[in-house]
């Protein structure tokens, strides 16, 4: 007979007790922070925050209002959860199906385009405050 490891499950054990309240708040939140400290690894993930903070020093330097702040950070925790669910992607692809398989890279593929169009989103966003909003706020209205 094959020992079971602690971890293994058999049909005859009992799930665990479902947190509620509080509890599940606080674990809950534990969970997230075990997500942000495995999305820190990500080297993607490490350039978005750096892409993010020179966004916020031009933000400032080109006197931004409140408004365009909160809408980047908005963009930005956007960006942050489509990075966590591409990561959470690859790995469970690559955990299921070790091998190169066309289904796996057409998954990976699809999260990593995902993260793209946000990027391009954030991007686009921080270049237009930074560059262009003065310039489209100055212009007369014509034809209205």
């Amino acid at each position: 007979m094959q020992e079971r490891k602690p971890s293994q499950k058999t049909p005859g054990d009992k799930l665990p007790r479902k947190l509620t309240g509080l509890q599940h708040f606080f674990a809950a939140a534990t969970y997230s922070l075990g997500g942000a400290r495995r999305l820190l690894g990500e080297a993607a993930f490490r350039q978005e925050l750096i892409g993010f903070a020179v966004a916020m020093i031009a933000f400032a330097v080109s006197g931004a209002t409140l408004f365009q702040y909160v809408a980047m950070m908005l963009l930005f925790l956007l960006m942050i959860a489509f990075e966590a669910l591409n990561t959470a992607i690859e790995e469970i692809v690559d955990r299921v199906s070790p091998e190169i398989s066309e289904m796996g890279r057409n998954a990976k593929d699809l999260g990593s385009l995902a993260c793209l169009c946000l990027i391009l989103a954030n991007a686009g966003y921080a270049f237009y405050v930074v560059f262009l909003s003065r310039v489209v706020s100055d212009m007369p209205l014509t034809g209205l």
